[in-house]
């Protein structure tokens, strides 16, 4: 490992002088019985109440609150409340499991995480008033329980303590680039409607999906959503969002921090991002604070070793359980669980199968090494014509293909929004002819690929708006290509979410593309592989060529595209390859 030991020696130093009336133990022992007192009312700002289910230890005494808010309703399966109730409670904690606004059992109008800035506040400045806390209050949740964590820290409530946020979505032209909600949204905004949950089993979404205009997506599947008029009115990054958007103010958020993810969780950018942001730009005082765990685990983290047909090994679950008390106990309790002179950032490596300690995040000495597009993109034998090299072509022709959105290319998912893809085999995907591929040597030996995946293309098309999508696989000796990540940029945002604008039909523009993170080891005799196309459906809403405001229309085009990898134009990836791994 690289600098690990300056960083255990800092790490010790930092906590002798910050944390010297520290307990020296385990963690808290499961010594309490539990009590619950369910549906407490928690009065906002403007007088809305909101319901809340606190699970405490039956016996006197202040004790440190984890409070967990959630749309998806706190007496539920869902979300497990009662588990980490009793496991949190027999430990010492109060743990408060709270239907946010308009849900559940909690009085006023839902609306997506428009409230959940004010209404944290003043749950977590509740939790720390009452006779059972000791003052000291963390919070808890993944994915909208995590965005709801981070909106709510940014209005600085005095008691917020510690953080646990899990498969956190990053901001919206992160998660959806093409300035859009995808389609697949929409069966979370159906089950989300009123303040119980919807049976998403009802409609018919692979049908659905297909449906044009957007914005009359939800009337076709039998109901209305507000928001989701809201959303596909507003595209790209503007004011309506502006209140939404955490990933520009790290510097107000003053607390320590665990982030979750997994490789293949549809929000992994959320996670890696954020420890970035925060270890780089939050409060001076918080950036050796923070903590990053990302394991082989889908949306659902820590809930399977198995993905697909890709087996990680039993050793791919961990103890979540046990890790989320070493945090809390030191940062709630005072108790030094050894944690923080652990190495911050903790991730498994695929392929090898193993979990690592690293001293940062990408791993330090990752060398970002420049892969070129060259050759014939189509796929007509086993591992394609194009190829990735280590040099640029000195001469090399364009590829060309069309891209009908009457006929997108299928981005391999399940039927509902509750898992976008996973290690899939894309030689089915790989045969269309508007579907490029380019592919590297086979590896003389294991190479540990583990960072973050950018693409960066010269691209033409005849249309005046239109998508580029660039995915990466791992190809095996026997052909199986399986996925990694991927990404895509939509034409008229390529200067970013806020620079809405079309381009000149046969014009050659610069695209990055974020084909966001991985962590793999190739084993000898295994392959890199690009794709890159101009359509991954449902996962991203269809590009309809036809510059017109977004989502607003039927009319559809097709787009005659170009990549360029000339000595010009030397379209290429940046692979983060970590030497000697």
């Amino acid at each position: 490992m690289f600098r690990c030991l300056p960083f255990f020696l800092f790490s010790l130093l930092l906590a002798l002088a910050l944390r010297c009336d520290a307990q020296t133990s385990a963690v808290s022992a499961p010594t309490y019985k539990l009590k619950i007192d369910f549906n407490q009312r928690v009065k906002m700002r403007d007088g809305v109440e909101l319901d809340a289910d606190v699970y405490r230890p039956d016996a006197p005494g202040k004790f440190p609150v984890i409070i967990a808010r959630t749309p998806y309703n706190k007496s539920t399966t869902t979300g497990n409340h009662l588990e980490m109730g009793r496991y949190f409670a027999a430990r010492g904690y109060v743990y408060v499991a709270q239907d946010v606004r308009g849900r559940g059992d909690s009085d006023g109008v839902f609306i997506p995480y428009r409230n959940d800035g004010p209404d944290g506040y003043d749950s977590i400045e509740w939790c720390a008033k009452q006779p059972w806390s000791t003052g000291n209050v963390g919070t808890i949740g993944q994915s909208y329980l995590g965005y709801d964590q981070w909106i709510a820290a940014l209005q600085q409530p005095p008691h917020l303590t510690a953080m646990i946020v899990m498969t956190t979505p990053p901001d919206p032209i992160v998660e959806s680039p093409t300035g859009l909600p995808s389609p697949t949204y929409m069966s979370w905004y159906n089950l989300l409607l009123g303040h119980t949950l919807h049976n998403d089993a009802a409609v018919d979404w692979n049908a659905l999906y297909w449906h044009l205009p957007l914005d009359t997506m939800d009337s076709a599947g039998g109901y209305h959503s507000l928001y989701w008029q809201e959303a596909i009115n507003h595209p790209g990054i503007n004011a309506w969002w502006e209140p939404l958007i955490y990933q520009n103010k790290y510097d107000r958020v003053h607390v320590p921090i665990m982030d979750v993810s997994g490789w293949y969780d549809d929000e992994q950018a959320g996670a890696l991002m954020n420890y970035i942001g925060m270890t780089h730009n939050g409060p001076v005082e918080q950036r050796k604070n923070q903590k990053l765990l990302m394991g082989p685990w889908p949306h659902a983290i820590n809930s399977t070793h198995k993905l697909g047909e890709i087996e990680f090994g039993p050793q791919g679950q961990i103890d979540m359980f046990g890790y989320e008390l070493r945090w809390f106990d030191y940062w709630l309790k005072n108790i030094d669980t050894g944690i923080m002179s652990e190495p911050p950032v903790r991730i498994f490596l695929m392929g090898k199968n193993e979990w690592q300690d690293q001293a940062d995040w990408p791993i330090p000495g990752t060398q970002m090494v420049k892969y070129y597009l060259n050759g014939g993109g189509h796929a007509n034998s086993l591992y394609g014509n194009g190829t990735l090299t280590l040099q640029p072509a000195e001469k090399s022709n364009a590829d060309r293909y069309s891209y009908d959105p009457a006929d997108p290319v299928p981005f391999i998912t399940g039927a509902t929004f509750s898992q976008l893809g996973g290690p899939d085999d894309y030689r089915p995907v790989e045969l269309r002819d508007d579907v490029l591929v380019y592919t590297s040597e086979a590896f003389e030996k294991p190479q540990l690929i583990c960072g973050p995946v950018r693409a960066h293309l010269f691209a033409s098309s005849s249309a005046t708006d239109t998508d580029f999508t660039v995915k990466f696989l791992d190809v095996w000796p026997n052909g199986f290509a399986q996925r990694m990540s991927d990404g895509m940029v939509r034409a008229r945002f390529r200067d970013g979410g806020d620079k809405m604008s079309l381009i000149d039909p046969g014009k050659i523009y610069a695209y990055d593309v974020d084909v966001w993170n991985t962590c793999q080891e190739f084993p000898a005799g295994h392959r890199m592989r690009i794709e890159v196309a101009s359509s991954a459906f449902p996962k991203y809403d269809r590009n309809q060529n036809t510059g017109e405001p977004l989502g607003r229309t039927a009319n559809i085009k097709i787009a005659q595209q170009t990549i360029y990898h000339d000595a010009e134009h030397p379209s290429y990836v940046t692979i983060p390859v970590v030497p000697g791994k």
